[in-house]
């Protein structure tokens, strides 16, 4: 009896004490953010979702090049030797089935990008300057990505809202319903005039985000894809006629390196930033994966211009170099710029965050996307199929001058297909 009244009085004194901690324990969670519908109200929370956005869309960068590019008839997977990387040489070699890596991991990213685009579609009001330009980023990532859904695979599931419980086993759709949303999305950014556009033709911050421009050029980028020549032709001009781009007018090779970040030429680029705090937040594989074999670069003086740590993939094929030379012959200042062999090679230790054994995947070279001899190239493939020959001369001629050729009197579309395949390398190969 005695244990069990001991017991009770223990009891009431634990409820007693409680009871008067009550107040003291009822306090909010650090770092508590609520749920969706608690979120996006406020013109911060609109940039944290935003920032999520460009987050998952920068992040599909490195899947997505390699796939886009080893699936191309220009480059060899490369590497140390054969199955060195069997995923990549099954994609370049076109052995590859649904359960590729690079491909699934594609796949994923774009609907991550849609699900992010779609959490600010549907929960940002459109009632403040910054959520307005938030949203129309919105619709632009939501367009680029069943753009490349589209291209890529022609009949994925459109998603266009958040899908309740019970969507998510969603059947394919159909090309026409992909590129609708696509034209509809970014035609939605561009009339919500939100999207600002840059202050002049070498205004490096605006270009950070989303442009009006930006915006234009892939529009008239998808209407070209579907055929729509008059209505791409329209669209790329206004890009080229807004005269706030131009092409890099530095030595070609520095294009490709961290001096040329955000420059007049870029429309649109995944960033990276000099910061030796955000070291790792950097770190992309993109750069390892490419150029020379680590073996090679064990020479000279690395604190100058080396950097260890390659793999030596994503080589030219040969007939990419025939292709330059037939063009602008052995010594071609494009060719050099693009191309480099051994004695050639010029990795830069300004492009590094860090200086340490594999830095060269620490490089805040920003990952380009679109860039404004593109738009050039659209743009006269738009005019040269639509019947407008002179402005389809006007803008390759453009891009020839700036390759240090002689300009043309008058262009075929296999002129326009040979100036986009020599151009249009995304980056510098060994």
């Amino acid at each position: 009896m005695k244990v069990k009244h001991i017991i009770i009085a223990l009891a009431a004194a634990l409820s007693v004490g409680l009871a008067s901690c009550d107040d003291k324990l009822d306090i909010p969670k650090h770092g508590n953010m609520g749920g969706q519908d608690d979120f996006y109200k406020t013109d911060e929370q609109a940039m944290q979702a935003a920032a999520s956005l460009y987050s998952s869309w920068s992040g599909n960068y490195y899947d997505w090049f390699f796939l886009k590019n080893l699936i191309s008839d220009d480059a060899w997977t490369g590497g140390g030797s054969r199955g060195d990387n069997a995923d990549y040489e099954r994609l370049n070699e076109y052995t590859f089935d649904t359960d590729h890596g690079s491909i699934k991991t594609t796949y994923k990213n774009l609907y991550a990008i849609i699900y992010n685009a779609n959490l600010i579609i549907e929960k940002v009001e459109p009632d403040t300057p910054v959520k307005k330009r938030v949203l129309a980023e919105a619709y632009f990532f939501r367009a680029w990505a069943h753009f490349e859904l589209v291209t890529l695979w022609g009949t994925a599931p459109v998603v266009d809202h958040l899908l309740a419980n019970g969507e998510y086993h969603q059947p394919n759709s159909t090309p026409e319903a992909l590129w609708a949303i696509v034209e509809s999305d970014l035609t939605t950014a561009i009339e919500m005039s939100a999207l600002p556009s840059k202050a002049d033709v070498n205004d490096k911050e605006t270009t950070i985000r989303i442009t009006l421009e930006a915006a234009q050029a892939m529009l008239g980028k998808a209407y070209l894809f579907q055929g729509k020549d008059a209505d791409a032709a329209k669209m790329l001009d206004k890009v080229i006629d807004s005269k706030k781009y131009d092409l890099y007018r530095g030595e070609l090779d520095m294009l490709h390196h961290a001096a040329a970040n955000s420059c007049c030429e870029s429309i649109l680029e995944a960033q990276k930033r000099n910061d030796p705090e955000q070291t790792w937040s950097q770190f992309t594989m993109t750069y390892l994966m490419m150029g020379w074999r680590t073996a090679l670069l064990n020479v000279g003086d690395l604190s100058q211009s080396f950097a260890l740590g390659t793999y030596g993939f994503l080589n030219p094929k040969k007939d990419l170099y025939d292709a330059f030379v037939a063009t602008e012959g052995v010594d071609g200042y494009r060719l050099k710029s693009t191309l480099r062999t051994y004695e050639q090679l010029r990795a830069l230790k300004e492009d590094c965050i860090m200086d340490a054994e594999y830095f060269q995947g620490f490089q805040y070279i920003n990952l380009r996307v679109m860039r404004y001899a593109e738009v050039l190239l659209l743009a006269a493939e738009a005019h040269i199929k639509g019947g407008s020959a002179a402005k389809a001369v006007e803008y390759v001629n453009i891009i020839r001058e700036r390759a240090r050729l002689t300009p043309l009197g008058s262009v075929t579309l296999e002129d326009i297909k040979n100036e986009k395949r020599l151009e249009l390398e995304l980056h510098p190969k060994s």
